[in-house]
């Protein structure tokens, strides 16, 4: 999931600026594999409730960056990530030791389950009507090779109507 993070940053550096692709963020803690999983998508979540999408996104990005692998990031690191990005500490701990926002990755992890992801990460591209699955931590060319085709196929269309 760190890996493929940046993967999808290439992924939004390469077509968001021009609305081509936008990037859904779900939850998907695994906590058989990673204990902690469920309450670092909290904390993520605890900073968007302070600063909403901007604030989500450079604690997410700030916690990948730091996380080691193999679920070894210490719990004591989610506030100090918060102090780093200009939230309110004391309500950010208060956030998540409340667990105020433990239904919603609940609600995201079963979303996840349905949309049919059994492992992480799962990404699905939506076009219209139509799902493409992309299981695993592809590699930007692949992820790009499936963008292209669809935007190819896209545009294809476009020009015979």
């Amino acid at each position: 999931c760190k890996r493929f993070h940046e993967t999808m940053h290439q992924v939004i550096d390469e077509y968001g600026k021009d609305g081509k692709v936008a990037w859904v963020y779900r939850h998907f803690p695994l906590t058989q594999l990673h204990p902690k999983a469920a309450k670092e998508a909290e904390a993520t979540e605890c900073a968007f409730d302070q600063g909403g999408n901007t604030a989500f996104w450079t604690y997410t990005d700030r916690l990948y960056e730091i996380t080691p692998s193999n679920n070894g990031l210490d719990a004591k690191e989610l506030p100090k990530i918060a102090e780093e990005i200009g939230l309110d500490v004391v309500e950010f701990e208060r956030c998540l030791s409340d667990g105020d926002n433990k239904k919603k990755v609940a609600d995201s992890l079963a979303d996840a389950f349905a949309s049919g992801g059994r492992g992480t990460p799962h990404n699905i591209m939506v076009i219209g009507d139509e799902r493409i699955e992309i299981p695993g931590a592809q590699p930007f060319g692949a992820i790009k090779a499936a963008i292209d085709a669809v935007l190819a196929e896209s545009d294809a269309v476009d020009s015979t109507e």
